[in-house]
């Protein structure tokens, strides 16, 4: 055996990574997706097989070393075929969110200067060629499952193929050159770790998207380091629903597929409790939304069950909350929930574990907070979530609860090789192998976030005596009152979550005399709480009811108990809406954009600074 795929060193770039599943994982199924009640499946051979067509029919168009190659498509096995494609050719991935809209889409290809475009579908590509007349470094577009909307034209000014035509053209490449695979394969040996492999535009909640230039090396050390605290091992199977174009989620499947691990893709966002269930993962990656989401379809249930069926969830959980506190506290259970959680288990936490198939060991969440009663939540039920830590910038871990010494309330202890620090600003700054080269074509930022070898994330939190990371809030969200006082925004925003009646929340106030909050409700649990009259009203009518109102002013006046005198607030609007990613109000990682949410209700926070105005929409 070479080098490449070397069972002792594991890969040195990207690109061996094809190489090493197929030799080190002969499995008929190693990357599988979900489509209706069947799979589709790639084998180990097949992943390494496809991925070598498709970059040979890719080179054929005009794909060279060092040219930046856009992907616009969900997550799906040939996500990651097209990405290693790329990367085999000596390329630069350039991962674009298939949510992003036409102009998002354009500025990011354009910015990227990108040479050949792959999309998912006939409404990507017609997305696509809308702008592709400004995009002149482009010289193909392909189309990975073709339907009627999009004509294949390879003969155009840029062509328009099918990913299946692609291959073919890779495949008849090989036929016809008996050593064009060793040469293929010596390419990839010849590819540095220090060679750039991926450009990830961040998601941005405010301007337009920076260029997150990252090296084979960021990468690899990054999925290296990671999985000596979670040891992913070949017994393992992944579900996979969150976008291939983030970093975090892309990181999780070249760590998976590098140690082992069967990936499944679930068919689509709207199938992840279906496929959950069906499938049986022992591991998911998710972000707090997917977790708070369960959650509160558990207590929406539960909230419609006879009363005594209610009694008996709460009694299990209670149980389960302190068999959880004493594990996280390395002490044994009290001998009466030691006594009565083999009960809990058989009535209440085994038959909520169900729905997740049952199998599950390892939940991570990344890329923003958890709230801590959903944390609380799942621990109780004895399927714990480990939270994580990192940006785009750092490939992207930087922390991670170690699973045998979990602590709620903080994103666990820096990774091998990742250092941190605590600038006096209480900024969180730090350095590593997984540190990005720098945004692209934009040296002024660059220079503003590496400064004396360190990083500075922008996060604000602490580091504790054993060394695990809390996170306090975002440095650029702190508002300043018009007295002068710095009013850090999540915390408080966490605190307001808790409540089920609670979706999102966001708390304003900078440069005003006090902070307000805007409030989006859960209109589920707030119909409930109010029963038979909020049954016919609408979102509009239903925000506007004083019962409602009374109900919200119940949880702020409980949460301003807990708060300084300055950061108390003074009023709140429960805004007739939802948010989501197509609205705008969600970044693709789903995340609140704040200044959407604040440009978009500003006549709303007028109102609530205007003297003697109601705390009302």
């Amino acid at each position: 055996m070479t080098q490449l795929g070397s069972a002792a060193v594991g890969i040195r770039t990207l690109a061996e990574l094809p190489f090493r599943v197929a030799e080190r994982f002969d499995r008929p199924a190693m990357i599988r997706r979900c489509v209706g009640d069947q799979y589709t499946d790639v084998s180990a051979r097949d992943y390494l097989e496809r991925t070598r067509a498709f970059s040979l029919g890719l080179q054929a168009l005009g794909l060279s070393p060092g040219d930046r190659a856009g992907i616009v498509c969900e997550s799906r096995p040939e996500w990651t075929i097209t990405d290693q494609a790329f990367l085999t050719a000596r390329a630069v991935t350039v991962p674009v969110y298939p949510t992003l809209s036409a102009s998002q889409t354009q500025f990011i290809l354009h910015d990227a200067e990108a040479t050949v475009v792959v999309v998912s579908d006939d409404t990507q590509a017609s997305k696509v060629r809308e702008f592709l007349g400004s995009l002149p470094s482009v010289k193909a577009l392909v189309v990975i499952e073709p339907g009627t909307g999009v004509t294949l034209d390879a003969a155009g000014t840029v062509p328009v193929l099918s990913m299946a035509d692609v291959e073919a053209s890779g495949r008849r490449r090989l036929e016809l050159d008996s050593r064009l695979a060793d040469r293929y394969r010596a390419g990839v040996a010849a590819i540095q770790p220090t060679d750039v492999a991926t450009i990830i535009y961040t998601s941005g909640t405010t301007g337009n998207p920076k260029g997150v230039v990252l090296t084979h090396r960021n990468v690899v050390a990054n999925l290296q380091a990671t999985n000596e605290v979670l040891h992913v091992t070949p017994a393992d199977m992944a579900l996979s629903f969150l976008p291939l174009s983030h970093t975090f989620e892309r990181l999780a499947i070249y760590l998976f597929l590098h140690f082992g691990a069967t990936v499944v893709f679930a068919e689509s966002l709207q199938t992840v409790a279906r496929d959950l269930e069906r499938v049986g993962p022992t591991i998911m990656t998710g972000v707090p939304r997917v977790y708070e989401k369960y959650h509160a379809a558990v207590l929406e249930k539960i909230s419609g069950a006879p009363p005594i069926r209610q009694k008996l969830f709460g009694w299990a959980l209670g149980v389960g909350h302190r068999v959880a506190q004493a594990r996280l506290n390395g002490e044994a259970a009290p001998l009466a929930a030691r006594l009565q959680a083999p009960v809990a288990e058989a009535l209440v936490w085994k038959k909520i574990r169900v729905r997740t198939g049952g199998r599950m060991r390892l939940m991570i969440s990344g890329s923003a907070p958890l709230a801590r009663s959903t944390a609380d939540f799942f621990f109780a039920i004895q399927m714990p979530i480990f939270e994580g830590y990192g940006l785009t910038e750092t490939s992207p871990v930087l922390t991670v609860n170690p699973p045998d010494a979990p602590r709620l309330g903080r994103v666990g202890r820096a990774i091998p090789g990742v250092e941190l620090k605590i600038a006096e600003d209480g900024e969180i700054l730090a350095r590593g192998p997984n540190v990005m080269q720098g945004y692209y074509k934009r040296p002024e930022e660059t220079a503003a976030v590496l400064k004396d070898g360190w990083f500075h994330t922008g996060d604000v939190g602490f580091l504790d005596d054993d060394g695990y990371l809390a996170i306090t809030d975002r440095k650029k969200d702190l508002i300043v009152t018009s007295g002068g006082k710095n009013i850090a925004p999540q915390p408080i925003e966490q605190r307001i979550k808790r409540s089920p009646l609670v979706t999102e929340v966001v708390l304003v106030g900078d440069r005003r005399n006090f902070p307000a909050a805007l409030i989006i409700p859960n209109f589920v649990e707030l119909r409930a709480r109010l029963g038979a009259a909020a049954q016919a009203a609408d979102h509009d009518a239903l925000v506007r009811l004083p019962e409602t109102q009374v109900v919200y002013q119940a949880i702020i006046d409980e949460i301003n108990v807990e708060l300084a005198q300055f950061e108390r607030i003074k009023r709140f609007a429960v805004l007739p809406t939802e948010v989501s990613i197509e609205g705008g109000e969600l970044t693709p990682t789903m995340k609140l954009r704040r200044r959407v949410m604040e440009e978009r209700w500003a006549a709303v926070i007028e109102q609530l600074y205007v003297r003697d105005v109601a705390a009302s929409v």
